[in-house]
């Protein structure tokens, strides 16, 4: 199933991965997982070209209303504290304009890929399918990189470890907008601004990250 989801261009580039996708999701059958199994490779659901700004988090929401396949993206009335940081950087960095609804998921259109290192956690505790994932998304990474010009987004630590992965990509690096590391170097940051920058000087369109 995991592998079915993918989009077909990227089956044509991690084919080799099948099997151990499987045995992933055999092993994590039984567990209670966020997001729904239906939605664990939502951010694939675009073909690989499709994608130049990747934006590169730790691990989904614990909260299962919160959880929905794509990083720090959710679709609930409710906002977690690091997409309300998020939010906050994004407003100083763009404008007040800049924040409507909250829904960050329409970046994914323009070609914005919310991935995290780790695409599934246990409901309700943080961080807790790094192993199960960490190879996995390092070659994503890999394979985004190779594919044309990118921009990526590293968001926190674990993030950053794939920083040598995104050799010839314009890379942004600054602390997680967790509450917990956000005052220490994520807000100021500017990682809106410095995107568009970035495209503009590879000679592409900016992303309206109105949301």
């Amino acid at each position: 199933m995991f592998f079915d989801q993918l989009h077909p261009s990227w089956q044509q580039h991690l084919s080799s991965w099948r099997p151990e996708l499987d045995r992933i999701e055999n092993e994590l059958e039984g567990m209670e997982i966020v997001p729904a199994r239906a939605q664990v490779m939502r951010v694939f659901e675009k073909p690989l070209e499709h994608y130049r700004v990747l934006i590169l988090g730790q691990d989904p929401y614990p909260n299962p209303e919160h959880a929905c396949g794509l990083a720090f993206a959710v679709e609930s009335e409710t906002t977690p504290a690091s997409l309300r940081n998020i939010l906050t950087e994004l407003r100083a960095d763009l404008g007040r304009g800049a924040v409507r609804n909250g829904d960050i998921s329409s970046w994914q259109e323009q070609g914005v890929m919310l991935l995290n290192r780790s695409l599934t956690t246990l409901s309700g505790q943080s961080n807790q399918h790094f192993d199960y994932w960490q190879a996995f998304t390092k070659d994503v990474v890999r394979v985004l990189a190779d594919s044309g010009p990118l921009v990526a987004v590293l968001w926190g630590r674990q993030a950053q470890q794939l920083a040598p992965t995104l050799a010839g990509a314009s890379v942004i690096s600054s602390a997680h907008p967790s509450p917990l590391s956000s005052y220490r170097g994520f807000f100021g940051s500017k990682p809106f601004s410095k995107v568009n920058n970035e495209l503009i000087r590879l000679g592409q369109t900016p992303i309206d990250w109105t949301c």
